[in-house]
């Protein structure tokens, strides 16, 4: 009987220590939180040379398709659910003019999903450009002459505008006497 009593004490003890240990490893610990970059070296030339092309557009990196597209069904929704564009530009009524995507040459991705992003893009009416690495100022300005022709005549006449509209009001409020 004293056998009997210590096997099952013994049993007792292992699988309550088996049952700790399971329930100690389920209450994982958060690992600490720490900052990081909110671009890597070539979005952030990208996005410096984007800027220095289009002063007066507006510059969004990492965008969610989410935030690009929306459709009614569920399953087609998966399909974009985490694709992130790298920078979207928008004019000054924040239309989008452009989806523009590097493609980084030092990961490996994947050239199917690349075509899937774009086609996805594409066929909610975006325009998408895809470059190999940093953008050269050149191609930029090739990609962006007639979107920067547009908003630079708007600003222009807008400009002359408010400076017409400006020369009345001064000249108003003079007095002559």
């Amino acid at each position: 009987m004293d056998l009997m009593f210590l096997a099952t004490l013994t049993i007792l003890a292992v699988v309550s220590m088996i049952a700790y240990k399971g329930l100690k490893n389920k209450q994982k610990l958060d690992s600490a939180l720490r900052q990081r970059a909110v671009f890597n070296s070539n979005e952030l030339i990208t996005y410096a040379r984007i800027k220095e092309i289009l002063p007066t557009a507006n510059i969004l990196a990492h965008v969610s398709f989410d935030a690009l597209l929306t459709t009614k069904y569920l399953h087609t929704r998966r399909k974009y659910q985490k694709m992130f564009a790298d920078f979207v530009v928008l004019d000054q009524e924040f239309k989008v003019m452009a989806v523009i995507t590097l493609d980084d040459p030092n990961a490996m991705k994947w050239i199917n999903t690349d075509r899937n992003q774009d086609t996805l893009l594409e066929m909610a009416g975006y325009r998408v450009i895809r470059y190999q690495g940093v953008p050269e100022y050149q191609q930029l300005r090739e990609d962006f002459m007639q979107d920067y022709a547009n908003i630079h005549d708007t600003f222009t006449t807008q400009a002359t505008v408010n400076l017409d509209a400006y020369a009345e009001r001064l000249a108003r409020s003079r007095v002559y006497g």
